[in-house]
């Protein structure tokens, strides 16, 4: 007997593989803390992250745990040309799958936190941004804020640091005579809702110094 073809809707209904998502609840139940999200960032979110960081100005931009390419994907959007994208990830496979979709961009299997280490002569020149997607509530102040300070030292000055966070406060303590905080609006059509912080150092000024610390 003849079997009819599956009607349009039914198509349209059917589930798609969405292997990204796989690739990332796997690299979640391996390591939580360090994976901190359970999908990649979703498209408005990444175009928003993106939209920090000016293309007219020369240097690369450093990305901070890429997983799947998400963010790396707008930043190419926006302007960035893949060879001046420095991206540094933790998960082997996401290392893979990264060097494969952006094939003139710098992959460096590393750790993020020591970034100064693990960037040691893969840098040209001063960043002009450093993206960042890293699931910083999941370490203590101090490493936050030493992030921080390697990224402004690694970057031009009063370049932006760039970071999503789903929280209601900023994931870096607020210390407004160390660095300049800004927060865009919620972006509602991501899942979960999130905001996007951008931080930018004081010349001179380390963002780390206890004393500092303001209140979140």
């Amino acid at each position: 007997m003849l079997q009819r073809p599956a009607s349009r809707a039914s198509q349209r209904c059917a589930p798609k593989s969405r292997p990204d998502e796989v690739h990332f609840l796997r690299s979640w139940l391996q390591d939580p803390l360090r994976t901190g999200a359970l999908s990649p960032s979703g498209r408005a979110l990444a175009r928003t992250m993106a939209n920090f960081v000016d293309p007219a100005q020369d240097g690369p931009v450093i990305e901070l745990g890429p997983g799947t390419g998400p963010v790396t994907s707008a930043l190419v959007a926006r302007g960035i040309a893949p060879e001046r994208l420095v991206l540094i990830e933790y998960n082997p496979e996401f290392c893979a799958m990264l060097r494969t979709r952006f094939p003139g961009a710098t992959v460096i299997q590393g750790d993020a936190y020591n970034m100064k280490a693990t960037l040691d002569g893969s840098l040209a020149d001063r960043a002009i941004a450093v993206v960042s997607s890293l699931p910083l509530f999941t370490r203590p102040v101090e490493e936050r804020y030493s992030l921080l300070d390697q990224s402004f030292e690694l970057s031009h000055p009063r370049a932006p640091f760039i970071q999503f966070t789903y929280a209601v406060v900023s994931p870096m303590p607020l210390a407004p005579e160390r660095f300049d905080a800004h927060v865009s609006q919620r972006i509602w059509a991501n899942l979960p809702p999130a905001r996007v912080w951008v931080y930018r150092g004081r010349d001179g000024v380390s963002a780390g110094t206890p004393n500092a610390v303001a209140a979140e």
